[in-house]
């Protein structure tokens, strides 16, 4: 089986400490569903809220469901209710909104700050600055229907894996940074998504904890 197989040439790639999100978007349920039955993997990443919405309701329920695309502040209430993780909270606005669907819900959403580290203007994420500039916001304190985990960050799409390599260590130390002067005395901040199917191993070697790989799994979409 060609899926079973690309998924376990990825899987022995990738260190028992770094979690792999299998990108399923574009793709039918029965190919997800091969694959949580074939490999026993669980944890698939979807980008668009509506082929999310519709795809959850009929696959079982043991997957562990990640938003990994932008996320529109009126689409927040389509995902929210079965995503155990939205990777891209790119503005403080976007939190302060999941929040208080969250907060609605009566439940606690774990999300990452998205951080903008390529060169490319197109890609999404806050700045060091702007990020900053939140967590010192009086009303970030009030926020307690959501609990930041870390970070993530997508890499410039190049050939250049000085480049590349660069913007993962870039991503690292504002995690770093993060940790040591807000989340110090919190466990749950941990992860740094980061890596995708072209530059994954780059971004292991950067201290990836989390990698989002499609199409070296899936096939190309």
């Amino acid at each position: 089986m060609e899926l079973l197989d690309n998924y376990l040439a990825v899987k022995k790639t990738i260190p028992d400490t770094v979690t792999l999100v299998a990108v399923s978007k574009f793709k039918p349920v029965e190919t997800i569903r091969a694959l949580f039955q074939e490999a026993g993997h669980t944890v698939f990443g979807e980008s668009r809220a509506q082929e999310l919405a519709a795809k959850q309701p009929v696959l079982p329920p043991e997957i562990d469901w990640h938003f990994i695309g932008h996320l529109q502040t009126n689409k927040i209430r389509m995902v929210l209710p079965f995503t155990s993780l939205i990777h891209s909270i790119d503005s403080y606005k976007l939190l302060k909104e999941v929040n208080k669907e969250s907060a609605r819900m009566n439940k606690v959403t774990n999300v990452l700050l998205q951080f903008h580290i390529a060169t490319e203007e197109s890609k999404y994420g806050l700045s060091r600055e702007e990020a900053i500039g939140m967590l010192e916001d009086k009303e970030f304190k009030s926020l307690s229907n959501i609990c930041i985990r870390g970070v993530m960050g997508m890499a410039s799409f190049s050939d250049d894996q000085a480049l590349v390599s660069k913007e993962f260590r870039n991503l690292r130390g504002v995690f770093e940074e993060l940790h040591r002067g807000y989340f110090n005395a919190s466990a749950n901040f941990c992860e740094i998504s980061m890596g995708m199917s072209g530059d994954y191993r780059l971004a292991i070697d950067e201290g990836s904890t989390m990698v989002r790989v499609g199409s070296l799994i899936f096939g190309e979409r």
